[in-house]
């Protein structure tokens, strides 16, 4: 994929257990675990390596199951009833928690906005180390760096404006930490082995940190799940990790993204598992849309429009937004929205406007859908999104005629456009997208859009999707006429919005910059022709 004029060179593994070449972060060539990693940490690894690989790659081999036999036509349902579904099980919400009317989240190797994030007055922090974050080592190792130096309080970044060192206030501010996802792996730390980096992230925090010292419990969020049996794996992770560090069994705790189609269909399920540390969950709208697209993809009723044109509360999402709580409440956890995209400025006061009117509305709907909290990313957001929530939680509330069961596929009919103009869009953003990514940030913010791996996935599955169904779907240009979406059209695309690009950027003073353009536009036309969507 990557080329050797990038900036960063993901090293590519064949996993045995996968017929695909998929991205492995490694230990640079000269790294010596050790001597470079911390003094017993490998002893405090080796049970945790020894107990939860091999039960990794099970679960990504489920997780290849699950979607082939999607494309094969047996979609993601609900289970059975089990004792998770139907026993009244509770837990007891801490009360430190119980206000998460907003958490701020971003990556976590930015220790300027780690810091701003948490002064800026949100209940709650995630400090990323997962889509908004560069997956390659230098970068996952300065953000577990500040994450351990946040969660003390000791985090600090020289402001060159003010001309001074600016540390974290003091603050009743929970602060979670999220780790990449099950599915991905780290190499270069065991000879000869891959760990799963979910198991090496959350290690590393854990063994430098001394849990007597913190405010509150260590909170994880975890990611990209996509089955109740994986909640299995964390479970046994933190409680193990507990053991070695000689904390109660339940001195971990978490929040868990719903970000995948099949989870949806067991997020109780998923809970019950982890009863013992789940503080509640998330609906990760944008890796959910990506999802959606991804198991439906073989269905040409499910291609979509142009994503800038799909409304907040679509049907597919509002399904899913308005059973979330009822579950989540019901067992006494919370239940968070998810990101609002577009961003504001300080600069542009007409697009501020608009922006700050879009996030209201948007919380609104999901403060009113009876969840307890939202997702953002920029100071700015926080008041507004605080404010649409009225009260600390309602865990109190119930949906009224609920749906146990309600249609979480339901077409997307009726809505947005699917335009020549909004392929181009996807194609310009892909592109910029991955070239952040190899020069080291996990997350742009493109056209006021905050575009990070799970937007760049719903625009390449989109791509996909109307190149795989251009005999049933219309994709119109700017007269209203259709343009067939071959893949000669799209290669055209993609030179074409390059050629833009490197227009516009000719005068850009970093000499690499055209030879990282054109890596981005190889690797992302590659990954969408070879099918790579899995995120990573």
């Amino acid at each position: 994929m990557a080329t050797a004029t990038t900036k960063l060179n993901p090293v590519l593994a064949l996993l045995p257990f996968a017929n695909r070449i998929v991205p492995v972060n490694s230990a640079p060539a000269e790294f010596d675990p050790e001597r470079d990693l911390p003094e017993g940490f490998l002893d405090f690894l080796a049970p945790l390596h020894a107990a939860l690989t091999l039960r990794q790659r099970a679960l990504i081999a489920r997780r290849e199951y699950a979607l082939a036999e999607a494309h094969a036509g047996k979609v993601p349902s609900y289970l059975p009833p089990s004792v998770g579904t139907m026993s009244p099980w509770r837990i007891e919400l801490p009360a430190w928690c119980a206000d998460q009317r907003n958490q701020m989240t971003g990556p976590a190797d930015d220790a300027e906005l780690v810091v701003k994030m948490l002064n800026s007055g949100a209940p709650g922090v995630m400090l990323d180390l997962e889509d908004s974050t560069a997956n390659a080592w230098e970068h996952n190792a300065q953000g577990i760096k500040n994450i351990l130096e946040a969660l003390v309080g000791r985090l600090t970044y020289f402001d060159r404006k003010r001309n001074k060192t600016v540390g974290i206030n003091p603050s009743t501010t929970v602060i979670f930490t999220r780790p990449r996802g099950l599915h991905l792996h780290q190499a270069g730390v065991l000879p000869g082995e891959l760990l799963p980096a979910s198991l090496f992230d959350v290690a590393m925090v854990t063994y430098q940190l001394d849990f007597n010292v913190l405010k509150h419990p260590l909170c994880i969020y975890i990611p990209k799940s996509e089955s109740a049996d994986e909640a299995l794996w964390w479970r046994d992770l933190f409680q193990m990790i507990a053991r070695l560090k000689g904390s109660p069994t339940n001195a971990i705790k978490c929040m868990a993204l719903v970000e995948s189609h099949p989870l949806a269909f067991q997020m109780e399920e998923f809970a019950w598992n982890l009863r013992d540390h789940i503080l509640g969950l998330n609906l990760g709208r944008w890796d959910y849309m990506a999802s959606l697209i991804h198991f439906n993809l073989e269905n040409p009723e499910w291609v979509l429009p142009d994503r800038n044109t799909i409304p907040h509360n679509v049907a597919f999402f509002q399904n899913l937004r308005n059973l979330m709580p009822g579950i989540c409440h019901k067992h006494g956890m919370l239940a968070i929205g998810g990101m609002t995209a577009l961003y504001p400025s300080r600069e542009d006061a007409e697009l501020n406007a608009r922006a700050l009117k879009v996030l209201a509305e948007d919380k609104k709907n999901e403060a009113n859908s009876l969840m307890d909290g939202a997702w953002t990313g920029h100071p700015d957001q926080n008041e507004i999104a605080v404010s649409q929530f009225l009260v600390p939680n309602q865990l109190q509330a119930r949906p009224a005629n609920a749906n146990a069961h309600p249609e979480l596929r339901p077409l997307p009919t009726g809505m947005g456009k699917r335009t020549l103009a909004g392929t181009r869009a996807a194609i310009r953003t892909v592109i910029r997208y991955r070239n952040g990514v190899l020069n080291g940030k996990g997350a742009s913010l493109l056209d006021s859009y905050m575009e990070d791996l799970a937007t760049d996935r719903i625009y390449r599955l989109m791509i996909a999707q109307r190149m795989r169904h251009a005999a049933h779907i219309e994709v119109v240009d700017e007269n209203g006429a259709p343009v067939r979406h071959s893949p000669e059209l799209i290669s055209r695309l993609f030179d074409q919005e390059l050629d833009r690009l490197l227009r516009e950027t000719g005068k850009n003073n970093d000499p690499q910059m055209p030879a990282t353009l054109r890596d981005a536009r190889q690797i992302s036309e590659e990954m969408i022709r070879r099918e790579e969507f899995n995120p990573a």
